[in-house]
């Protein structure tokens, strides 16, 4: 098969979109629109992508280029469409960069949900010789151009609608403004589109008469899944397509025998932060509650429960593990664990470098960063606990925290098995409090508490007899 060129048409504006964000550019599951397009050129093993921008079109660049880093999967470049006069006007800007030993496949940078499989079939079809066109049946097929066929089934043109006849409009067969085709005929086609028309555009589907008129087989690949031809241009259109999506991943998770409360309510997205694609691996018995946001690559052990409206990003969750509702769990590029069995929330937040062993709670309104706590330490109200280290069976009392950053370094607390941290207490790091000790409540300890002793710094208690709190002057 030849080398495939993808050429993407991303240079419209979105007017009904009434945003300064450039269409393409918008975001669905957590990535925008043009990388989910770009995502099918790495899928084809596409040898290059050729971008068409107009609107934004400097933003639209640098997105892409951030998203395909040097040395990546295809080859990647882009050309400007100023003044936009049609979609074969757009691609007539791309032809000197096209090679002619390859087959051309044409994209929407606005039609995110093509499914891999469709466009490769649709390549299959063109077989290096072929005019091959997606096509979609719909019941209400408006706005599209129908595709035209004559007695025999064979593929005579496609009419745009403004231009279609009553009859033509009838037609509920309709191209999806996708296109593969053999470089070496689109490249001779090209300099012979016309913007007569309703429009006064260059219409890319001209080339469909041009191919019957010289003999070339017009294949098609048809499909009925409307979904993934739908282009986006307007929120409302963008969010139809985001549940859309989001379904899909709801009915495979489903499939595999995860527990879904509600499949309407769950998200999976990509992590643009780190750029890791959406990937939920759940095994057995799996259970999330309503309202769930997953992004990034996360991982839930076997019966693994998660409560209502929890945010996990980038994280492993062991077998047995409870997240409790509410919970915020993000990962970023170090990852965030959970051991078997433990417990995190309500309300909990887990950040980048949190470890946590087996049995561990994790209770409400703590946060923990950079963390490690081994089997049996608990947390479980009100603290927090960021670049530490603690020990097996701790107990780390409500309101405590570590004092990590000295304001020009972060440092680490140790805290060694079976400490018992009382409430209220400041650990000023660097500092290690040894095994078995005990740590009053309402201490700021900077200095190591050797093991098994208790460690007590605050001030002595002092009762003023007879004393009278302030009381407010009567108003003149």
């Amino acid at each position: 098969m030849n080398p495939i060129d993808i050429v993407i048409m991303a240079a419209g504006k979105g007017t009904r979109m009434k945003s300064r964000i450039p269409k393409v550019l918008q975001r669905l599951a957590g990535r925008p629109l043009l990388q989910h397009v770009l995502g099918q050129a790495s899928a084809l093993g596409a040898r290059s992508a050729i971008v068409i921008t107009g609107h934004g079109a400097i933003e639209v660049e640098a997105a892409c280029a951030s998203a395909v880093s040097a040395g990546g999967p295809f080859d990647l470049k882009f050309v400007r469409q100023e003044p936009q006069l049609g979609t074969g006007h757009a691609v007539q800007q791309a032809a000197p960069l096209l090679q002619d030993d390859g087959t051309v496949l044409v994209l929407s940078g606005d039609v995110p949900l093509t499914q891999p499989g469709t466009v490769r079939a649709l390549v299959q079809a063109s077989a290096d010789q072929a005019l091959a066109l997606l096509t979609v049946r719909l019941p209400q097929p408006r706005g599209y151009g129908r595709i035209v066929r004559g007695a025999d089934g064979a593929v005579r043109g496609i009419v745009e609608e403004k231009d279609a006849s009553e009859d033509q409009r009838a037609i509920t067969e309709v191209y999806s403004g996708i296109l593969a085709v053999p470089a070496r005929l689109l490249l001779q086609w090209l300099p012979r589109l016309s913007n007569q028309n309703a429009q006064g555009e260059y219409y890319l589907t001209d080339v469909v008469a041009m191919a019957v008129a010289q003999g070339v087989p017009v294949a098609t690949h048809t499909i009925d899944d409307a979904v993934q031809v739908a282009g986006v241009n307007s929120p409302a259109q963008l969010a139809e397509l985001e549940r859309a999506h989001q379904s899909r991943a709801a009915a495979q998770l489903m499939e595999q025998g995860v527990r879904l409360a509600d499949p309407a309510r769950f998200d999976l997205r990509d992590d643009e932060r780190s750029g890791a694609h959406a990937e939920l691996v759940c095994a057995q018995d799996v259970e999330i509650d309503v309202g769930c946001i997953f992004t990034g690559r996360v991982e839930l052990g076997e019966g693994a429960r998660i409560g209502a409206y929890c945010c996990i990003a980038n994280a492993r969750i062991a077998a047995g593990a409870v997240i409790h509702p509410f919970t915020h769990i993000d990962g970023e590029a170090a990852g965030a664990e959970v051991g078997e069995g433990a417990l995190v929330g309500p309300f909990a937040r887990l950040r980048p470098g949190a470890q946590l062993g087996r049995a561990v709670h994790i209770g409400n309104f703590v946060e923990v960063k950079n963390s490690q706590l081994a089997d049996g330490a608990k947390a479980n109200h009100l603290a927090y606990l960021g670049d530490a280290t603690v020990g097996e069976r701790v107990n780390y009392g409500a309101g405590s925290i570590t004092a990590n950053y000295d304001g020009v370094n972060k440092h680490r607390t140790v805290i060694e098995a079976d400490v018992h941290i009382g409430s209220n207490c400041v650990l000023v790091a660097p500092v290690t409090i040894g095994a078995g000790a005990t740590v009053g409540g309402g201490s700021t300890i900077g200095k190591d508490v050797p093991a098994g002793s208790l460690g007590v710094a605050r001030g002595r208690q002092t009762n003023i007899t007879g004393w009278k709190r302030p009381a407010k002057k009567p108003a003149p």
